[in-house]
């Protein structure tokens, strides 16, 4: 059963708290085992990710086998059916569209002072995907990171991909063809993050590494974080819904359920002003229960981590949703695009009875590799943003040199940066003398 709160109850604010704290990450000790790996794959390169992928995915490789040919990517995707297909281009032309409108602009101005001013946007020069294998491998993850990064102007993205027992997913390989990929890698775990920060023989290091893994993933990239940036450390999935009951329980319970079958950690929170409605949504989910495919991925998720909290009105539920800061927000209520105006914390919200979540996991435009675990707080989904740098533009006139030199001086001097204040003293000495 899920934790059922009301916020007139005396003891909401405890529950609530209690409900926020939720610990859902599994989490085990996997530091030392993934830094024994990274050493591993820095000192031997090959031959420990060749070791490596025997001795957790099964596979015997040779140096020459760890990139998949494009021969190979051929074979696979001619499997996929043109139903498929069709659905996956959909997807990536959409994604393509909505991401092509994220690409910043370069500026430049002169100021007051005579200055030239401005930056400028360039692209990273190498990306690494890591994109999970076996039972959560979504080719709707490829799209999502790898679109970006080509939007963005990467000039060579790599991606890996683990292959237990050698088994490839031809969905996946389409979509990276779809996206623009230019090399994919049957390798998983941190034996991957370490050889796309590193580099071995076969495989040239990036600069930037996205996509989600599990924990010997999530703390790999940690570890590689400064040798190469990374998107974020991704938590379990999470959906809050507020809803009023005007909406159908079955629909409302299925919005809950899409995040409650990817994870038993996931977390799926139902905010309604009704509390009938909210019992009518859990019955519907006990019903749902009985029949999905992964019920018991999913009862586990909603027995250990769900709740429905009924508020007095849809001012006090954005409240409550602020402080949760969830990665996905469904809003099925009356208006509302003016609820989402007092909603500021949410990775990424989605408007109205008619927009079900999984349409932005799959073909909505916007990314789903969203921020988790409250962190909505304080960063944003992955972007075009993510795969750009910005470089800031200088150009001093004598004019200008002569107007904001002094001051330059004098913050120098007060910093005890002797060097500093004489290399502006020298070009303004140079210019008084003429």
């Amino acid at each position: 059963m899920p934790v059922f709160l009301d916020t007139r109850d005396a003891d909401f604010e405890s529950a609530f708290e209690v409900l926020l704290s939720a610990k859902r990450e599994d989490s085990p000790d996997v530091d030392a085992i993934v830094a024994d790996i990274i050493e591993d794959v820095r000192k031997r390169g090959d031959a420990a990710i060749i070791d490596l992928t025997a001795k957790f995915d099964r596979l015997e490789l040779t140096a020459d086998q760890l990139a998949i040919s494009s021969d190979e990517v051929d074979a696979a995707i001619a499997e996929v059916s043109a139903e498929e297909r069709q659905a996956l281009e959909l997807a990536a032309a959409r994604i393509r569209a909505y991401h092509a409108r994220q690409m910043p602009e370069d500026a430049q101005w002169v100021d007051e002072s005579g200055a030239t001013l401005g930056w400028r946007w360039t692209a990273v020069s190498a990306a690494g995907l890591y994109v999970p294998g076996g039972l959560a491998s979504y080719p709707s993850s490829v799209l999502m990171n790898a679109i970006p990064a080509k939007v963005a102007g990467v000039e060579r993205l790599a991606i890996t991909v683990p292959t237990p027992d050698g088994v490839i997913n031809p969905l996946v390989l389409l979509a990276a063809r779809l996206s623009g990929v230019d090399e994919i890698y049957r390798i998983g775990g941190a034996q991957a993050i370490a050889a796309l920060a590193y580099g071995t023989k076969s495989i040239a290091p990036v600069d930037k590494i996205t996509g989600p893994g599990n924990a010997f993933v999530a703390a790999a990239k940690r570890r590689v974080f400064g040798k190469v940036g990374i998107d974020m450390i991704a938590g379990p999935s999470e959906i809050l819904v507020i809803a009023d009951a005007q909406n159908n329980p079955d629909w409302i319970a299925l919005d809950l359920m899409s995040q409650a079958e990817h994870d038993e950690s996931a977390q799926s929170l139902l905010i309604t002003t009704d509390a009938e409605f909210g019992r009518a949504v859990a019955a519907a989910v006990d019903t749902r229960l009985e029949t999905l495919e992964r019920r018991a991925i999913a009862r586990a998720s909603w027995r250990d981590f769900g709740a429905v909290v009924t508020v007095r009105d849809l001012e006090e539920a954005a409240e409550l949703s602020n402080r949760i800061a969830p990665e996905h927000l469904e809003l099925c209520v009356a208006d509302p695009v003016s609820l989402s105006q007092n909603c500021v914390h949410a990775g990424a919200i989605f408007l109205g009875q008619y927009t079900p979540e999984a349409i932005g996991d799959y073909v909505g435009g916007p990314n789903h590799v969203l921020p988790t675990a409250r962190s909505a707080r304080f960063s944003s989904g992955l972007s075009v943003m993510d795969f750009v740098k910005r470089t800031t533009l200088s150009q001093m006139t004598p004019a200008a040199l002569r107007a904001i030199g002094p001051a330059a001086e004098v913050l120098a001097q007060s910093e005890s940066l002797e060097a500093h204040g004489l290399s502006v003293t020298a070009r303004l000495d140079h210019l008084n003398e003429k």
